[in-house]
């Protein structure tokens, strides 16, 4: 692809825009290499491009996400199984209890660290996974914009280059946006304490109200936040930008229209839920059938190894299941956001000449198209 210019990021392009009348008051079309006009983006252009990227590219998306969340799950099941075998005395002792024997400490605390363990590898398996399915998708991008072919590998190579950067800037942005929402959290305990303390029943009810307005009142800020700094994985991607200053790129680029990117993103991620819940009901009934005709198979005292075996095949379709819809639910949310990038960089640095000079489309002259 050509250039750090464009892509790169920096002062405006001064090329001529495109876009141009034909004749007669009329527009011509921008030029359109790949999945999206070279020209400020309509919402049909960001969700066509979103499921045009999503059609020609599944082998590299898909593929990625299945690497890395079936790694993840290899990684997890692996740990789950060490952390088994160093407790399994201890956790068999502790299900061999009646209810009437008290739960004894030496058998409850290597349990709880295998637990506590395998939950801290499996939290960073799936920050890593995220990470890397996040980091994938601008890659993608930057091939789909211009209509260029690719593959596995290249993505692959690009995404991993950047995940490192990319961890980072997810993890202060979700530190910047919770700082609201632990605020909220203190004061409302605060106040619940405090009209929990007050024998008045109309004092306590006046605190609690002040909770919730106060609640109300600083989850708005923890939204504009997020879409403030929603731009940022597009731009450590795209720009190679580091954390902090891909979190001010965002802010600049988001600067004006944060409304739109606002509405646009909630629709993305509300297609994308509603997407994962549909594709979960027809794994749901398998699941259930498999369960029932393992439950069959079980004797009237069945111990835990041969419950875990009957129901083998109820989890493993679910898991399953649930791989799939993560995959929709984690890459169509970022396909828009990513194309949300490209749209705001058009529309305030005139970038499409530069991606049509790249994409090698012959220049056009003329007034801009669209709004």
């Amino acid at each position: 692809m050509a250039q750090d210019a464009g892509w790169g990021g920096g002062p405006p392009y001064g090329g001529a825009p495109y876009g141009g009348p034909p004749g007669w008051g009329g527009w011509m079309p921008p030029p359109k290499p790949g999945v999206i006009p070279l020209a400020p983006l309509k919402l049909a252009d960001i969700l066509g491009g979103a499921f045009s990227t999503m059609g020609r590219y599944w082998k590299q998306l898909f593929g990625i996400g299945v690497a890395v969340y079936g790694g993840a799950l290899v990684v997890v099941g692996a740990a789950a199984l060490i952390g088994y075998s160093a407790v399994s005395d201890h956790l068999h002792r502790i299900i061999s209890l009646s209810a009437e024997e008290d739960l004894p400490s030496t058998d409850l605390t290597p349990v709880l660290i295998a637990l506590g363990s395998v939950w801290l590898v499996a939290m960073v398996a799936l920050m890593i996974s995220t990470a890397m399915v996040y980091a994938a998708v601008p890659a993608v991008l930057q091939e789909a914009v211009l209509g260029m072919p690719t593959t596995f590998s290249v993505i692959w190579r690009r995404a991993w280059a950047r995940v490192p950067a990319l961890i980072g800037t997810v993890i202060l942005t979700a530190l910047i946006a919770m700082i609201p929402m632990v605020l909220m959290v203190i004061g409302f305990l605060a106040l619940m304490i405090g009209a929990i303390t007050l024998a008045d029943g109309a004092g306590a009810a006046v605190w609690t109200s002040l909770g919730f307005l106060g609640a109300l009142a600083t989850a708005p800020v923890a939204a504009w936040l997020w879409v403030k700094f929603s731009l940022a994985p597009s731009a450590v991607v795209f720009e190679g930008q580091r954390p902090v200053a891909a979190l001010r790129r965002s802010s600049q680029l988001v600067r004006g229209d944060w409304w739109r990117i606002f509405g646009i993103s909630l629709l993305a991620f509300a297609m994308a839920a509603a997407a994962n819940y549909i594709i979960q009901i027809p794994f749901s009934f398998l699941g259930m059938f498999s369960g029932v005709i393992g439950g069959a198979t079980l004797d009237d005292d069945p111990n835990p190894a041969s419950i875990v075996f009957a129901m083998s095949g109820y989890v493993v379709i679910l898991l399953l299941g649930q791989l799939i819809g993560q995959l929709v639910s984690a890459t169509f949310p970022q396909l828009v956001t990513g194309l949300l990038y490209v749209d705001r960089r058009m529309r305030t640095e005139n970038l499409g000449p530069v991606l049509a000079e790249a994409a090698a489309v012959p220049p056009q002259h003329g007034p801009q198209y669209g709004p």
